[in-house]
This record gives structure tokens, sequence and C-alpha cells, in this order.
């Protein structure tokens, strides 16, 4: 009984960790920085986002900064703190490609990416840096599947179906894709399908040059998600919960062929 109460508390934590965030209004800002809960940066083809989607009642804050942005690659920071009490993700200041978005998966060749990252943070920090995509069943349905690549996992872990006293069981495990081994777990956040893809070993990746293309490739040649399926937001971030970090993007691209 003690074994089984400790899954049901696992799986209620995972679960209000990853609740999907909701759908609000964003005010976009002409300045290179921002500290607003909805404060989008335009840097074409992408949009820095600081989305504080999970803050309401938190004690903390976050700001958000664009350093630098040439042709298809860009440079960004955040710094944020949230304190200790509550398990919710608080915020996910992200980059997001507006280029290229709302094909069919099956029309997409490659989406060819590179992501340089470093990050400063305090011991008790929960968080993970990820790619972060959705997609749906017509250009601009409600979302049906989200794909997340972990690029590192601090103190978290991802949604998940099954959770044992470890934490979060793998559906399948050491994948080999873009020069790494990923585990990829299976899960729902209540509205969605979640497929999270992280690496083997809980190990950290700062520059991640690959096929982004090639874990949808995956997804839809193993039957989990339909090639039929349309693409419809395509981000790279960090999910923050506690604790305090200085999270720096020296360089990112994504490019959708």
């Amino acid at each position: 009984m003690a074994f089984l109460s400790k899954i049901v508390v696992l799986v209620s934590f995972f679960t209000a960790i990853y609740a999907a965030p909701p759908s609000v209004p964003r005010a976009k800002v002409s300045a290179a920085s921002s500290c607003a809960s909805w404060g989008v940066i335009d840097s074409s083809p992408y949009e820095l986002q600081s989305n504080l989607w999970g803050a309401s009642g938190a004690s903390g804050s976050q700001c958000t900064n664009l350093t630098s942005s040439e042709g298809n690659t860009v440079a960004w920071s955040t710094t944020w703190e949230w304190s200790a009490s509550g398990y919710g993700v608080k915020s996910f200041s992200n980059i997001q490609l507006n280029s290229g978005i709302g094909k069919q998966l099956s029309a997409i060749s490659s989406m060819l990416s590179t992501w340089k990252w470093s990050q400063s943070s305090s011991h008790d920090v929960m968080a993970d840096v990820a790619y972060d995509l959705f997609t749906s069943s017509s250009p601009t349905g409600d979302n049906e599947h989200e794909v997340m690549i972990w690029l590192a996992n601090f103190n978290t872990g991802p949604i998940s179906y099954t959770y044992d006293s470890a934490g979060a069981v793998a559906l399948v495990t050491d994948i080999k894709i873009a020069n790494h081994t990923w585990n990829l777990y299976e899960g729902t956040n209540g509205h969605n399908m979640v497929w999270s893809f992280l690496l083997a070993g809980n190990t950290t990746v700062t520059h991640f040059k690959g096929d982004v293309n090639l874990f949808f490739n995956y997804l839809t040649s193993q039957g989990y998600v339909p090639s039929s399926q349309y693409l419809k937001t395509a981000q790279g971030g960090t999910e923050a919960t506690r604790g305090s970090a200085n999270f720096t993007t020296s360089a990112y691209s994504l490019r959708i062929n």
C-alpha cells in the first residue's frame, strides 16, 4: 500500500508540473528585453517569449533578453528566481520559430538546428532545457501531440503514463538519434499527448547540432504520431520550476525544410 501511495504521489507530482499552459493574449514589446508575463520580442523569423504561464500566485520573477540576431541565428538569455513552494512549472522562456510552420509532417524533409547554451544556477534548481514542438490534425487546429527533446534535466522529470519509486518509466530506451542516445516517455498533460525524449543516463548536451525532424521520423515510423499531422509550433527554451538560474543561449538556429 505504501508503494502504491508513492506511485500516486509521483503521478500527481508530475501532472502538476506539466499542466498545459493556457491560451493567453501576448503583448509584443519593442525593446530587447522583457520582464512581462507574456512579453514577446520580435526577431524575425523568430520571436522571443517570456511566457510566465504558471507564475500566478508564485513568488519570484523572470526577465528575458534578446542579445543578438543575425540571419537565422539568434542569441538570448533569461534570469529567473522562483521560490521552492509548489512544484509546477512557473515559466517557459523560449525562442519560437515562425517560418515554415504549418507543414504536414510528411512534407518536412529536415529541421536542422544548432543550440549552444550555458546555465549557472542554485543547488536546489528544478528546471529543464528542451525543444518543445506541437502538432495537430490541421494547420490551425487544437494541439494533439507535444514532442519534447530534453537537452538537460535539472532535478525534474517528464510526463509519463507509468511511474515507479524512482520516477517516470520510459516507454523505449536506448534510441540512437542525432549522435546521442535517448529514452522516450509517453504521457498526457490532460489536453494532448506528450512524447518526451530524454538523454540516457541523465546526461546534458550544451551544444546540440542535428536534425530535429529525425525525432518526428522515429515517432511516425513507430506509429506513435501520424505523419498526416501538421507542425503548429516549434520552440526551444527552459522550463523553470524553482530555485534561481542565469540561462544563456549564445547561438540558436532552426530551419524547417
